[in-house]
Order: structure tokens, then sequence, then C-alpha cells
């Protein structure tokens, strides 16, 4: 499903980017001056890809890319670089030679890319500490960069929700892909009056839903990629588990088992200043933290440095976006999480990076503004 997922989404935003217009706009036209402004091509752009959602997330590089005029050079994670290789393949089969380039490597390529006096532009998805680099690699030429950095994202349910019928949308905001989403809910605010009903339905959901080798149709929820990763969701659960928090479902990965498969796991009676909530674990392990005051949980989902989404559910959707006013993150979405559309602008505040992507707002940014004064 998550592979159907994933080619369904690249072929969608490929057609909306294709179809999306940005026509040059005009500035002022007072009788006595005439002005517009008009984005031209940057040349030649830099695509740096992550492990999760290869395809998809090359797709929002490339595509804008191709649309605004420019060149590409993919350089894939290493980690997942078959999927790129095929995908730019077939992309090459409709597209002029030359246009569209993918160079498979390491960290040292990235660099090259954001290091080479002929690339413009750089965008790059990932963890904000490989972004830093990026950064500084890039200022010797003063590139342009959109940068899709590490989200941690909360989601704040507000006294008047109802359990039942939000148990289901935050279980796939948090563990969609097992939880390797950059916008994944990855820290869960609850009010203390649902506190243990929030717990007690999202187990329910959680427990039902299949995890294992994705050639069965039946499994929804497949392995972390990588062991690093693995041994990240293990460390932050494990020190959860030291600190007294109370383990609603998972927590126990079964040893000697092949691949990198960590339970669906929640963690309740959580401390906000837990390792499991103030770091992003980006994988199936959800800390639910009990809140008194709806000012206490918005100082605690603020209360990091990065800020890509976040989410407000509630019965009421003016309260909910009044909440949402409230949060610093690139999307705040109300009664879902991590929905992405490739008409809606997508970035992030903080250090989620900065730059749009998706949409007329995401063309811009794969072009040089210049205006056009007389």
């Amino acid at each position: 499903p998550n592979a159907r997922f994933e080619v369904g989404a690249c072929a969608a935003w490929l057609r909306a980017t294709a179809a999306t217009a940005l026509v040059p706009e005009v500035v002022v036209d007072d009788g006595e001056t005439y002005a517009e402004l008009h984005y031209r091509p940057i040349g030649l752009v830099g695509a740096i890809g992550p492990w999760n959602w290869p395809m998809m997330i090359t797709v929002w590089q490339i595509a804008p890319a191709l649309r605004m005029g420019n060149a590409v050079i993919v350089k894939p994670s290493e980690y997942t670089p078959l999927s790129v290789l095929a995908l730019v393949k077939v992309l090459n089969e409709a597209i002029p030679e030359g246009l569209l380039t993918v160079v498979s490597g390491g960290r040292e390529v990235g660099q090259a890319l954001a290091e080479h006096p002929e690339i413009g532009k750089v965008m790059f998805t990932g963890s904000t500490a490989t972004g830093k680099a990026i950064i500084r690699s890039s200022a010797d030429t003063v590139k342009r960069l959109t940068l899709e950095l590490g989200g941690n994202d909360a989601g704040i349910v507000l006294p008047d929700a109802d359990p039942a019928a939000i148990a289901e949308g935050l279980f796939w905001g948090a563990f969609i892909n097992t939880g390797q989403t950059c916008a994944a809910l990855k820290r869960l605010y609850v009010h203390e009056a649902l506190y243990d009903a929030v717990c007690e339905a999202l187990t329910a959901y959680a427990s039902a839903v299949p995890m294992g080798v994705g050639l069965d149709e039946a499994n929804v929820l497949g392995p972390l990629q990588n062991k690093a990763q693995f041994e990240i969701v293990a460390g932050l659960v494990e020190a959860a588990k030291d600190s007294g928090a109370r383990v609603l479902l998972g927590g126990d990965p079964e040893p000697g088992q092949p691949g990198y498969f960590y339970p669906t796991t929640l963690v309740a009676d959580i401390a906000n200043d837990n390792p499991l909530v103030a770091e992003e674990q980006f994988g199936p392990a959800l800390p639910i933290i009990k809140y008194s005051t709806v000012d206490e949980a918005v100082a605690m989902a603020n209360g990091v440095s990065v800020g890509l989404g976040a989410s407000v559910w509630s019965a009421d959707k003016a309260t909910a976006r009044e909440v949402a006013a409230r949060l610093e993150a690139g999307t705040v979405w109300i009664n879902q999480h991590g929905a992405v559309h490739p008409l809606i602008p997508f970035g992030g505040a903080k250090q989620s990076g900065y730059g749009l992507e998706f949409g007329a707002e995401g063309l811009k940014h794969l072009g040089v503004p210049q205006i056009i004064n007389g």
C-alpha cells in the first residue's frame, strides 16, 4: 500500500506542477510607473533527497525545477538510490536529453553540489544537521536554498474533542510510513479531561494495524529503513521506560527477527522533557503527554527548535484555528495531521528550514525574480 501511495503521489505532483500557471505580475500601474515581476530560470539545480519517501520527495524537487526551465542534478540518499535511479530513467524517456541527471554517492556528492559554482540552487530534504552543513558549503557561491529539515511535530487535543472520532486520524498522522515522515505527528498533547479516553481509543486502533513484510498485502506498516534509525527509536523508548513512563502498546522488538521491525509503540504518562518527546524519533513510537491548560500545551508544543507541522484536534473549528495561530509551525492542520497537497505551499518554521514547495509559491522558489520597470 505504501509503495502504491508513493508512486501515485509522484504522478499527482508531476501532473499538478505541469498544470500550474505562473504569470507575470503587474506590481505597479498607476499611470506614471509600470512594473512587472517575472521569474527567470536559475540554470542548474541540485536536488539532494532523503531515504524516506525517496521517489515522492525527489519528484517534489524535480517537477518544479524542470517546470521553471532549469536543469537538475539529483543526488539520492545513499540508503535508497535504486528507486530514484529507476524514477529518473522513466522520466528521461519523456524529457529532452541532458536536463535531468542522477549521481549516486555519499555525503561527498552532496557537498560537491552545494559548493559547485555552476549550481545556482540546492533543494535539500533531510536532517537539520546536514541542512546546516549545506548552508555553510553554499555560502561562498551565495546559492539559493530550499531546505526541508527536521520536524518534531506536536498535536494538541482540545478538551472538546471526541476520542473515538479522532483515534484513526491521530494514528495515521503519527504512523504513516512507520513514522518515517518529516511532518508526521511526533508528540501528542492531550487535555487531562480526555487523556485516558484518548489513550484507550488510540491503543485499540493501533493494536489492530498489521505490521510485517510489505510483499504481503495484508501488512500496512513496514520496517524502519536502516539499523541506525532502529537503534535511535529503540534507545528513545528504553529511555522512556527507564524514566517510569507507561508503555500502552509495543516497546518490545523481537530479538533475531530479520528486518528492522520496531513494533507500533504508544507511551503514556511521560514528561515533556523526556528524550522521546524532546528529540525527533522518526519511527513508530508516539509519546502522549497530559496537559491542564491550553496555554501550557501551546508552550510545550512551541518549546523545541524545529517547527515543520503541527495539528489541533477539536469539535470546534473556530477554537482550533485560534490555537493554530499560536503555534510556531509552517503548517497547522485541523483534525488531521500531515496531509499534503500539490497546490498548497509547504515549508517549515524555525530550524525546520526555509523556502516553500508546491503550487505557484513553490514554483517561485525555482526561479530568479526579475522586475521589468518601464
